[in-house]
């Protein structure tokens, strides 16, 4: 994978950058939030990047910060939402709004995001509003407990999804696992198991 890409703008769009690496051009599709950070063209500059791989192409995403990253693949993680849908929220909203408009359960903004209709937007509250609260509360500084099992939760979970594994169907297999062998169980042994 490639975790950045840092080089001198070559060529920026709202919709996609080049970054030139030593002579070498990555088109790089980003978000507005993103695109009005970036610094003018032949300027130097680091992006956070995820690469989705397709059947029919290789696409490279860019992001100013760690957090726009996160965000875009929690909400590549919902069904029914893409990497392209996820760049137009991010475009369309600031990273804080959507966090906000989800932890606050606002709907109606939301659904204020081009193509995404009344049950996208459902969805999207629905299985991001515990994980936002939870950031918004470690982020204010307020310690969240984190025992060893959702340590080992977390990372076991990680590990399938970046394998390929639909995220409901691995935290159901951990969450079985981890009540049947303890949490004296390995990561590594979580995620053979889960695996089975």
């Amino acid at each position: 994978m490639i975790a950045y890409v840092e080089g001198k703008v070559a060529y920026k769009d709202p919709a996609y950058a080049i970054i030139d690496v030593n002579g070498l051009g990555y088109e790089i599709r980003i978000s507005l939030q993103t695109y009005t950070s970036l610094p003018e063209e032949g300027n130097r500059c680091k992006l956070v990047t995820y690469l989705n791989i397709r059947e029919d192409a290789h696409i490279l995403y860019g992001f100013w910060s760690t957090d726009e990253k996160k965000l875009f693949l929690d909400l590549t993680g919902i069904s029914g939402i893409g990497p392209s849908t996820a760049l137009v929220m991010l475009s369309s909203l600031s990273s804080s709004e959507i966090r906000q408009g989800i932890v606050d359960e606002d709907l109606r903004l939301i659904q204020s995001i081009k193509g995404i209709g009344s049950k996208t937007a459902q969805r999207v509250i629905l299985e991001l509003k515990d994980k936002m609260r939870k950031d918004t509360l470690s982020s204010t500084g307020v310690k969240t407990p984190e025992s060893s099992s959702n340590v080992l939760r977390s990372e076991a979970l990680a590990a399938l999804v970046t394998l390929g594994i639909p995220k409901a169907t691995a935290e159901k297999s951990v969450d079985v696992i981890i009540k049947r062998e303890g949490v004296g169980i390995t990561v590594e042994q979580l995620i053979k198991l889960a695996l089975r």
